[in-house]
């Protein structure tokens, strides 16, 4: 048995970025083929200290397709090393916005303040085709194994 190693590179979508700082001219990329976020920067220092929040510039302002959607998710290794982590993750970004990209971080570390440089990253942009559903009231609702059990529920016996 063969296993074919070859990576399939999905169907590309253009997605038009704006740079807004000069000093960083295309700031939007993937580090490595196959990576679902593109890397956003700050253009800004920025200290967090223990428990503070920050609402930080990317320097970046995007134009999605319709039917896309923009998700600004945290850095595994900045809450791993640094205990930072994006505040609402995911940070949605719609199609109709235009406006910079800006992140709200938290330093989630009880001892030590977090410093960035202009330049490093800070959270990942992922973005994905979504479904806009048509809402329908109703009286009720159709069974399911699940039922009305919620959190906590799944694999216990009812």
């Amino acid at each position: 048995m063969t296993v074919d190693t070859a990576y399939n590179e999905p169907e590309d979508t253009e997605v038009l970025v704006k740079s807004l700082d000069a000093a960083y001219p295309a700031q939007l990329h993937y580090a490595h083929a196959g990576d679902a976020g593109a890397d956003l920067i700050t253009t800004q220092a920025i200290d967090l200290a223990p428990f503070e929040r920050a609402l930080v510039p990317t320097g970046v302002a995007i134009a999605l397709p319709a039917g896309y959607v923009a998700f600004v998710h945290p850095r595994s290794g900045l809450a791993v090393k640094h205990g930072v982590t994006v505040l609402n993750a995911p940070g949605t970004i719609d199609a109709g916005y235009r406006g910079e990209i800006k992140v709200p971080l938290i330093n989630l570390d009880a001892h030590e303040t977090v410093h960035f440089e202009p330049g490093d990253r800070i959270a990942q942009l992922v973005i994905q085709r979504y479904v806009q559903a048509k809402f329908i009231e109703a009286q009720t609702l159709p069974s399911s194994d699940r039922a009305e059990r919620g959190f906590g529920s799944t694999g216990v016996a009812s």
